[in-house]
């Protein structure tokens, strides 16, 4: 099989096809090929680096190979010689084995010995019923033929069985077994009061036990509540005391740290106008600003006086200049 990777480039990428020259596929083979076997039984493996399939470098860049590769002729030998051997195998795999020594084959007929009848056959059908069985009567008993002659006898009360005498053994058992059984429930209550004592005299000591198991329960209890109650009296001490300490550090630190800091905000937030005497502050902004105004317009006036005058003054110094050079 020989194949060829062609590169066509298109106008804005650079990806690549693969195709392979048309060949005949060829039969694969149902049994292990035993050439293609090691001694040991295990099946040779090529190695997949040596194919020429296989494009080696990176994963990112592009490979370009000649369009006009050329199959290896060495391998085309190889894979001819490869499928004549399969076919050698396969045609003498499908021939039948030779005949023995002194025998020889015959046909003999593989088909089926059965042969389908197609050929229909009138028949009739006809019905008959047996009478019912009659039940079995019942075998009678066997009785003996008699024998011997009959001869009768008459017995008299008293002679076979006699009462009193029959009558003491059964007595003896009937009392025997009654004294027995009282003398057995007497044990039985003996033993039952003797039980019931044990257990009463038991009860007793459980609930007096239950009672001191009681009292240590309740006793150990308040022990615990006054135990919690006086770590948690003690733990309210320690967070008071604790308190109290970081609050009295933090005043002192507080004191010690403001001792430098208040002057100089007193004195900031003085300069800045927080801090101010009502009259001076009353005298900045009520009288301050009428006294301004009014020595601005007392200027104002006062310039405009001055400017009336040396207007008039320039005027008669004129008048006069104008004067002395009409007399001159």
């Amino acid at each position: 099989m020989s194949s060829a990777l062609q590169s066509k480039r298109g106008p804005s990428n650079g990806s690549y096809t693969f195709s392979s020259r048309p060949h005949v596929a060829s039969n694969r083979l149902r049994y292990t090929d035993p050439e293609m076997m090691e001694n040991d039984g295990r099946p040779v493996y090529g190695n997949i680096m040596y194919d020429r399939r296989v494009v080696r470098g990176n994963t990112y860049a592009q490979h370009i190979l000649p369009v006009t590769s050329q199959p290896d002729p060495v391998e085309i030998q190889q894979q001819e010689q490869a499928m004549r051997r399969a076919t050698a195998r396969k045609r003498a795999k499908d021939r039948s084995p030779g005949t023995l020594e002194n025998r020889k084959h015959v046909d003999v007929q593989t088909e089926l010995y059965l042969e389908e009848l197609s050929d229909h056959i009138e028949d009739s059908s006809v019905e008959c019923q047996t009478d019912a069985f009659l039940d079995k009567p019942a075998t009678p008993l066997f009785i003996p033929a008699k024998s011997g002659k009959d001869a009768t006898t008459q017995i008299e009360e008293g002679e076979l069985f006699n009462f009193d005498l029959e009558v003491q053994p059964v007595l003896q058992v009937l009392v025997g077994k009654t004294m027995e059984q009282a003398l057995l429930e007497v044990l039985e209550e003996e033993e039952l009061a003797g039980l019931m004592a044990q257990q009463c005299a038991f009860q007793e000591l459980r609930n007096a036990e239950l009672v001191e198991v009681q009292r240590l329960e309740e006793e150990e209890r308040r022990h615990r509540e006054e135990k919690d109650q006086r770590i948690k009296q003690q733990r309210l001490v320690l967070k008071k005391e604790r308190e109290t300490a970081e609050k009295i550090a933090a005043r002192t630190f507080t004191q010690h740290y403001l001792a430098d800091l208040l002057p100089s905000v007193y004195a900031n937030l003085r300069d800045h106008g927080y801090f101010y005497d009502p009259v001076e502050r009353d005298i900045e902004t009520g009288f301050l600003p009428w006294l301004m105004a009014e020595v601005n317009n007392a200027l104002e006036n006062q310039h405009v006086a001055r400017t009336v005058l040396d207007t008039l003054i320039q005027e008669v110094s004129n008048r006069r200049q104008e004067d002395f050079q009409m007399f001159s």
